[in-house]
């Protein structure tokens, strides 16, 4: 496909267009770029205003710059830091943030922020320009680069909240967050809710105090004390997530969770399980003893890769297969956890789920 600078005419769009069709049945993804393409002529024929066409267009800009973006870094591991982007360089959120920044990046991982000052300018001090994603948002106050990112081609700008945090996601082998306002709370809470509904992850998620702080426990007690108490949430979901004011437990909150779990994938009504090593059989049975009462059906089991796994990148590695409730997402965090405590310890090249 041409750059969208060729769509000015409608002659070379009609011409891009055409020669798309020809080519489509020996793309590789042809059956999804063919259910693409259906759903902007079904939309073309429907009666949807112009705005809505301008909501789409400016989101699929979006997505395409991301998209292009994380292409190339597809097999690198990476770390999401949220927080605000109002505390300066001189309070000790600010220099945890910087220090995680650098402790995470000499673990391997790239670092990624929305960009911004902040929490978001200490994740990317601590982690160096070269280690750093900007994902900045277009807002008419506060939200300027920071001068680490600024002028990075890692660097992008989205018109959308929402396409934007799909990339802070989408994109990461962990979350990060640090004391903020309204968009961090925001931002741990779409964390926990993407997490608890399978919508997300797995990935760790770990909450971040300074030394002696007590925003994160204070959150993590309001949790406790008025969603697990009454019943609003379900008293395994503080599993989902890590609250620590210690760098080393944060790290390792992070690194310990890929110790043996690699990554996980539907396919059918299964859950597959791809592992680091293959666990035994009494440690397969352990988990069929302590985690049957998230099972619909049938037993945890170890299983040779799928057909439908076939072009994964991943079809080399041991597996386990089960058929989860996709209801009980902080039991499936513990019986991952569980998982990790198995078998001997990765080595440091086997620490991301998608080696990547």
């Amino acid at each position: 496909m041409t750059s969208s600078a060729s769509f000015d005419t409608f002659e070379s769009l009609q011409a891009d267009i055409a020669g798309l069709i020809d080519r489509l049945p020996t793309l590789k993804h042809q059956q999804l770029i063919q259910q693409a393409l259906a759903t902007i002529i079904r939309l073309a024929d429907s009666d949807i205003d112009r705005l809505d066409w301008k909501i789409l267009s400016a989101s699929l800009a979006d997505m395409e710059r991301g998209f292009e973006l994380f292409y190339d870094y597809r097999h690198v591991r990476k770390v999401t830091i949220f927080g605000s982007a109002r505390l300066s360089s001189a309070t000790p959120e600010y220099q945890m943030a910087l220090q995680f920044g650098r402790a995470i990046t000499k673990l391997g991982f790239m670092v990624m922020t929305g960009g911004g000052g902040g929490i978001m300018e200490a994740g990317h001090e601590g982690a160096g320009r070269e280690n750093s994603f900007g994902l900045n948002i277009q807002l008419p106050f506060e939200q300027e680069a920071n001068p680490i990112i600024e002028g990075d081609p890692k660097l992008i700008h989205f018109k959308y909240f929402f396409t934007r945090k799909l990339f802070l996601l989408k994109e990461s082998d962990a979350v990060a967050l640090f004391p903020g306002g309204f968009g961090t709370q925001d931002e741990a809470f779409e964390c926990m809710t993407l997490s608890q509904t399978g919508k997300f992850g797995p990935v760790p998620v770990v909450l971040i105090d300074h030394p002696g702080g007590d925003y994160w426990q204070s959150w993590s007690q309001y949790i406790n004390e008025h969603l697990v108490k009454e019943g609003l949430v379900s008293p395994e979901d503080p599993s989902l997530y890590t609250v620590t004011d210690n760098l080393e437990v944060a790290c390792d909150a992070i690194t310990r969770f890929y110790q043996v779990y690699h990554s996980s994938r539907y396919v059918g009504d299964q859950l597959v399980i791809r592992l680091m090593q293959e666990l035994s059989d009494a440690e397969v049975e352990y988990l069929n003893d302590q985690f049957s009462d998230i099972i619909v059906k049938g037993r945890i089991e170890k299983s040779p890769t799928l057909p439908q796994e076939n072009q994964d990148e991943t079809f080399d590695l041991p597996r386990i297969v089960l058929y989860f409730n996709q209801r009980d997402l902080g039991r499936l965090y513990q019986m991952i956890a569980a998982i990790n405590q198995m078998g001997m310890p990765a080595s440091k090249e086997q620490l991301h789920p998608e080696k990547k």
